[in-house]
């Protein structure tokens, strides 16, 4: 409990043994001979002052700024009344009461940031640079960029990197949720966030602060309450119109019975007090925007991260998903398992396909030079050989090895060359090899379906997900395998980066009004289909920065089951909001109607208001629970 809180709970206290005491003299008899004075709205002046005064000033202070219809300004109103009708009792009460429902809501608000605002915890308080075999703390900020640092055991990781010295189990809890520590060993990527365990690691830094994993977490979470869903939207307009007509409908209770039935005019000012406490919209303003930020709380519990809860509602509302394959439904881990050679020796080719892929970072090149080393001994392709290389866009890469033109890529470079090859019917990604105009063979690289990928698309088909599309820059045949074994729906191969957003488009196109379609990819050439998708899921463990800036939601760790438990999260948390809406508008407009015939009191108008208060934020709690 914050020192806040505890000073309200303090004079919650105070007002309510000062309430009590005078509530029991005043029903026993006790203050008998001064309930005709002035003395006794006085004495109730006390316990009214003390929980109430910060009340009034925001009342006073909103009205001073032109903020005239709001809570603050209803509870003033409406006690002010009641103290003006005889009934110091019942404003007390309401007064009390209201203030009750406002500690409650800071208490559950605050719990409901909790889950959120550990987050802000991963923020790593310095980094250890050795200098002169002495290691000295530096602020993150002021580390740069290939800079080896140097983290403890204990020690929280400042910086992304790659072990270059040590092993270490990392736990990365903070980040993906995962309780079980992942184990870092030299040449493994460390993320910035994580927890260092029991071995002393030197890391090599790849990354600014500013451009860190742990810095572009903390902005995602800062700004996650900055997008509002629609139903949040409709409450805060709901609530500008309503609480101004309310307040009319009041002033019109106390002011035409009286005038047209004549006479009366305490008992109609009374129940225009009630009619106004009953009005107060804290429940729905409240209870509204705390259940979104419970289930986005909820969801980071589980290591992802929703940046809004206008994407929590879209996603609630999914009913296609369309897959990136490779480093979304597989690991991305290549490697090569076939080689097919025309007129030349399987090392030949296995050579020039690694000279040409020399200054390639993307997996499959990667996957090849590794092929070549290991056939080598360890030797790395002669790079002087190599000249002129460009990346041809979809269709593989042009350089002139040995001063020869030699073309890798796809099937469709070699027929857009006029090259006639012998397609290769191998389900994999295959490299087709030519230079100087003749096919020289095919090298078929496999991917590895991700762990859990099987899992989560039947996970997705059980939450109500209707459709699981797959779309891939990969050949047919090795697109098909991977569908078959995943149980994907939909299968496109072959594709451009400007032929994914092509067939994203035409999804949406055929999608009802209702229902929203989601795209999960994980790489730099994904950011514009992430874009123009309903919903767009990053991988944010592995991902590149563009997805994830462009994405809605970000999995931190990868896991694509994942998917799922939000989609089960973001459908309890509207269910919640709902019940919530329901519920208020239903209790308000049926003791509204009795107190404007007098049939209710006010203290059922402090139910109408703090109590239904007070069900709708436990109501909204419950969005706290992750799946």
């Amino acid at each position: 409990m914050t020192t806040k809180q505890k000073k309200m709970l303090f004079r919650v206290l105070a007002a309510f043994l000062l309430f009590a005491g005078l509530f029991f003299c005043e029903h026993t008899g006790r203050l008998e001979g001064i309930e005709e004075s002035l003395l006794l709205p006085a004495i109730y002046l006390i316990p009214y002052l003390t929980i109430g005064y910060d009340i009034i000033y925001k009342a006073i202070r909103n009205i001073i700024h032109g903020q005239v219809f709001d809570e603050n300004f209803l509870m003033m109103i409406a006690t002010f009344g009641a103290f003006a009708v005889g009934e110091y009792s019942e404003g007390v009460a309401v007064m009390l009461f209201y203030q009750v429902g406002e500690l409650f809501q800071s208490y559950a608000v605050g719990k409901s940031r909790q889950s959120i605002a550990d987050m802000m915890d991963i923020c790593p308080e310095y980094a250890n640079i050795e200098q002169a075999g002495v290691l000295t703390r530096v602020d993150p900020d002021d580390v740069e960029v290939g800079s080896i640092i140097v983290i403890r055991p204990g020690e929280r990781i400042p910086l992304d990197g790659v072990v270059t010295e040590g092993e270490s189990l990392i736990d990365t809890a903070a980040l993906t949720g995962e309780s079980v520590p992942r184990r870092a060993a030299a040449g493994d990527t460390v993320i910035s966030g994580c927890v260092n365990g029991s071995g002393t690691l030197k890391v090599r830094t790849t990354k600014e602060f500013d451009d860190s994993t742990v810095a572009k977490i903390l902005e995602l979470v800062e700004n996650a309450g900055s997008k509002k869903a629609k139903m949040e939207n409709f409450i805060t307009r709901f609530a500008k119109y309503y609480t101004p007509v309310v307040t009319i409908c009041a002033v019109v209770l106390a002011v035409l019975p009286p005038l047209i039935l004549g006479g009366g005019w305490g008992s109609w000012i009374q129940r225009a007090c009630i009619f106004l406490v009953i009005s107060c919209p804290c429940a729905l303003v409240i209870s509204v925007p705390l259940g979104f930020f419970g289930g986005i709380g909820a969801a980071s519990r589980i290591g992802v991260l929703v940046k809004g809860s206008n994407y929590l509602e879209a996603v609630a509302e999914m009913t296609t998903i369309v897959f990136d394959k490779t480093g979304t439904l597989t690991k991305g881990e290549f490697r090569v398992t076939e080689l097919h050679p025309q007129g030349i020796r399987g090392e030949q080719l296995l050579e020039l396909a690694a000279l040409g892929e020399g200054y390639s970072s993307h997996p499959i090149a990667v996957s090849i030079r590794e092929a070549y080393a290991g056939k080598s001994e360890g030797a790395e392709p002669d790079m002087n050989r190599i000249s002129g290389a460009r990346e041809l866009a979809g269709y593989g890469v042009c350089v002139q090895v040995d001063g020869k033109e030699t073309l890798l890529g796809n099937e469709k470079l070699m027929s857009d060359r006029g090259i006639s090859c012998v397609p290769c019917q191998s389900a994999g990604t295959v490299v087709y090899v030519a230079q100087e105009g003749v096919f020289l063979g095919a090298v078929v690289i496999s991917d590895v379906v991700r762990e859990g990928a099987k899992e989560a698309i039947s996970a997705m088909k059980q939450v109500g997900v209707k459709k699981c599309v797959m779309l891939t820059g990969d050949r047919e045949e090795a697109a098909e395998a991977v569908a078959g074994e995943l149980g994907i729906d939909e299968v496109h191969a072959q594709l451009l980066p400007a032929d994914k957003v092509a067939q994203v488009e035409r999804l949406l196109d055929g999608q009802p009004e209702k229902e929203k379609l989601a795209f999960a990819g994980d790489g730099i050439n994904d950011a514009p289909v992430l874009t123009r998708a309903d919903i767009g899921i990053a991988m944010g463990s592995m991902g590149s920065d563009a997805a994830i800036e462009a994405a809605d939601v970000v999995l931190m760790d990868d896991d694509v089951r994942k998917i799922a438990a939000v989609v089960r999260i973001s459908r309890r948390t509207l269910a919640i909001v709902k019940q919530n809406i329901v519920f208020a508008l239903g209790v308000k407009a049926l003791v509204l109607l009795l107190g404007a015939f007098g049939m209710a009191n006010m203290w059922e108008a402090v139910f109408a208001d703090v109590g239904v208060s007070v069900i709708a934020i436990l109501n909204a709690m419950r969005a706290l629970k992750a799946e």
